[in-house]
């Protein structure tokens, strides 16, 4: 199967607004002259990425403004856009987390990030995964997990659990697909330099977050290169190949340590 060429190419991105989502349209923008999808839910910082976009490449870049927690949101969306351009791949990357004890996450905020990290990506995936099916068409989906899929992070447990759902989804999912030209990649990275990992609680981490220009570059090289799955880092990679010399719950068991101790010094 050929790489992905992103040139001229609708390319949808969710969360798209800061983070790993703005760097990775930055760069299919700049790197690869793709044109843009973007969504997430703050207008206004879509709007300013959008005009720093369009006046420092030839890249077109369409907004879609939605909350991917309201799962009546999600379907007319794609369906929407699916309807008035032609995407070529599509990058899953909207997602929230809770950095705490499992017992101090209310029912409201786990109920946000089931709709977001589950409900809306298996939504969105269903309808775009069908779209190509059906017209047997080139293209590929990325789904954004996270290295938590492989290491369960305490203090994380509920997005852990999410990002492990979306690793055994995708990769079976992917085994069903009829399209030769269409394929999948599961990006599982670490912890990043984002908006996400601002807040106190990561104080103690700074040191294990990678710079998002990073992550995001290896990620786009991985879904070009159409992998199935991919770590970024060469630490990452190398700690998940060698896991095994290790047992799975000292490793879980010393990450914990490190989460506590970060939010022990935050309180």
């Amino acid at each position: 199967m050929k790489q992905l060429d992103f040139r001229k190419k609708w390319v949808l991105i969710t969360g798209a607004s800061s983070g790993l989502g703005e760097e990775m349209a930055r760069q299919l923008a700049q790197q690869y002259g793709a044109n843009l999808i973007l969504v997430a839910r703050r207008q206004e910082r879509l709007e300013i990425l959008k005009k720093d976009i369009e006046q420092k490449t030839g890249s077109q870049v369409a907004l879609f403004v939605a909350d991917l927690s309201k799962s009546a949101e999600v379907g007319d969306l794609l369906k929407t856009i699916l309807q008035q351009y032609e995407p070529y791949a599509a990058i899953l990357n909207a997602g929230v987390t809770h950095l705490g004890k499992q017992l101090d996450l209310t029912n409201e905020h786990f109920d946000q990030m089931i709709h977001t990290n589950v409900i809306s990506v298996v939504y969105m995936a269903n309808q775009f995964v069908k779209y190509f099916e059906q017209k047997q068409l080139e293209g590929a989906l990325m789904f954004v997990s996270s290295m938590a899929a492989l290491f369960p992070t305490p203090y994380q447990a509920a997005y852990s659990g999410t990002k492990g759902f979306l690793l055994n989804f995708a990769t079976a999912l992917s085994q069903e697909l009829s399209n030769s030209k269409f394929s999948m990649t599961v990006f599982m990275p670490g912890g990043i330099v984002t908006e996400m990992t601002s807040t106190e609680g990561f104080n103690e981490l700074r040191g294990y977050l990678m710079p998002v220009t990073q992550v995001a570059k290896e990620g786009l090289t991985a879904f070009r290169k159409r992998k199935l799955t991919y770590i970024p880092g060469f630490l990452n990679r190398l700690s998940s190949r060698f896991s095994f010399l290790l047992r799975k719950e000292f490793i879980i068991k010393q990450t914990g340590k490190v989460y506590k101790k970060s939010l022990d010094k935050k309180s």
